[in-house]
């Protein structure tokens, strides 16, 4: 049998102190999900937007390439 291993006093309120700080970290991170989620919205409107400028823009060369040919 192996005599019991004296730990540092310091080293255990690290140990200790890590599992306190990590409880307040948890919950405090549920206020990034709405910023998450409104930049993935702003995101996809502006994605949205850029299609639909493309798609008037290659509208329009067809419209142009038409009466060209016409």
């Amino acid at each position: 049998m192996m005599s019991p291993v004296l730990v540092s006093l310091l080293i255990k309120l690290g140990h200790y102190s890590a599992y306190f700080l990590e409880l307040p970290v948890e919950p405090s991170s549920s206020y990034l999900k709405p910023w998450a989620e409104e930049e993935k919205r702003r995101a996809a409107e502006e994605k949205k937007k850029q299609d639909e400028q493309k798609w008037i823009e290659r509208e329009l060369a067809e419209a142009q390439d038409d009466s060209i040919l016409k």
